[in-house]
């Protein structure tokens, strides 16, 4: 007879509580009901993958530490690569079976808004009036038509955009829009209309509580992202022995392997080349760590299939009938 699967070691938990610490126990009404739709809880991506040569280093290192990958995802933009590059990198990604998703178009970060350099941040990552908008539009032609499958969005019209697009046919069946972590929601309604939207991947910020993926988990499945570990421009958290908790409140849930105390690199050029690689080098350990620490704990279990990538049913404002889109 099998013997029943053992619930998952807390961090220190025996030690503790043989001194009279006990772990305050897990309440099973904060555990997220739903998973992706290949039934595992949890995925992983290595963010930050700026082009082919950084992809190159990605994906020989994760070989070299056994790290699952699911998802790369780079940030600078797919304006910022050439066809080639781009075509090289759904290849490579090809070959091992793994999501590659490029940012869209302009942002306010770059352009000529200077309110997003005031304190108050101004508009943040959006695209500025309709010229940003059709440079996001123009992104996604580009990148799906040689091969990309997902897109990173950071502006809440270029998404609603995206999406009717895609249920146009404009885009390609298949295509999966992944919101930016600079623009996450924080609260569950929020969480809602992105989905809404037209939404696959929602990145959240990094110092939600626990309680708050609960909160998220309660209104929707919508696959989310999150960094275990932070770039200092997100807040530089560091939340590795949370990723147990992380996972049975917010699956289906994507690890992201970020970096801490690192310059940030975007837009990449070849300026940056040393420590671009430097850092995907080690964003692959960072991960390696995080998996390392949920095998020690018996938390491991629940990983979606190498090569998952879709969402899964997904709830979605109707796209108004004879919409120009």
């Amino acid at each position: 007879m099998t013997a029943p699967p053992t619930a998952p070691r807390r961090p220190g938990g025996d030690a503790l509580d043989r001194i009279g610490h006990p772990a305050p126990p897990l309440a099973e009404a904060d555990a997220s009901p739903h998973t992706f739709p290949d039934g595992g809880t949890w995925r992983t991506e290595i963010p930050s993958v700026e082009g082919p040569e950084a992809l190159g280093v990605v994906l020989k290192e994760s070989a070299r530490l056994g790290l699952p990958v699911h998802r790369i995802s780079q940030g600078s933009g797919v304006w910022m690569l050439t066809d080639a590059e781009i075509t090289e990198m759904v290849e490579s990604c090809a070959e091992r079976d793994v999501e590659l998703c490029l940012f869209t178009g302009p942002r306010g970060t770059w352009d000529i808004g200077g309110s997003t350099r005031t304190d108050s941040g101004g508009a943040g990552l959006r695209a500025r009036g309709h010229d940003g908008l059709a440079g996001c539009v123009e992104d996604a032609l580009r990148a799906t038509a040689l091969g990309v499958r997902c897109l990173l969005v950071a502006d809440e019209g270029v998404l609603w955009t995206l999406h009717r697009l895609r249920e146009a046919g404009e885009l390609p069946a298949g295509t999966t829009l992944k919101l930016s972590a600079l623009t996450g929601p924080v609260n569950p309604a929020s969480y809602a209309v992105y989905e809404r939207l037209g939404a696959d991947s929602l990145n959240v910020p990094s110092d939600l509580t626990p309680a708050h993926l609960t909160e998220i988990r309660r209104v929707s499945s919508a696959p989310m992202d999150l960094y275990v570990e932070a770039p200092d421009d997100l807040g530089g958290y560091v939340r590795m022995y949370e990723t147990a908790e992380l996972i049975r409140r917010g699956a289906p849930l994507y690890l992201k392997f970020g970096l801490s105390k690192s310059p940030g690199i975007y837009p990449y050029g070849a300026h940056l080349r040393d420590h671009t690689l430097a850092t995907a080098r080690e964003r692959v350990r960072r991960g390696r760590l995080v998996l390392d620490l949920l095998a020690r704990h018996g938390a491991d279990g629940g990983m979606s299939p190498l090569g998952s990538r879709l969402p899964g049913a997904l709830s979605r404002f109707p796209v108004p009938e004879g919409d120009p889109a």
